[in-house]
């Protein structure tokens, strides 16, 4: 049994092995992707105008109160 697997992992190592899409494009994809990342996130960090401070504290004033 061990030399029957052995012989058919010596044959799927040597088998002659055709890029799929992954071997094609992988590189290229993440590329992609982590530009396209860093796009949106440097736009949204820079010019979507989100006041990032997460302190309340003086700038929330309370209102009258009326009775």
């Amino acid at each position: 049994l061990a030399r029957g697997i052995r012989h058919t992992a010596v044959r799927q190592a040597h088998r002659k092995h055709e890029p799929d899409f992954h071997d094609k494009y992988g590189n290229l994809v993440l590329l992609g992707g982590a530009a396209a990342f860093v796009t949106v996130w440097g736009y949204v960090l820079t010019q979507a105008g989100i006041e990032w401070g997460f302190s309340p504290v003086g700038r929330i004033t309370p209102k009258e109160w009326r009775e």
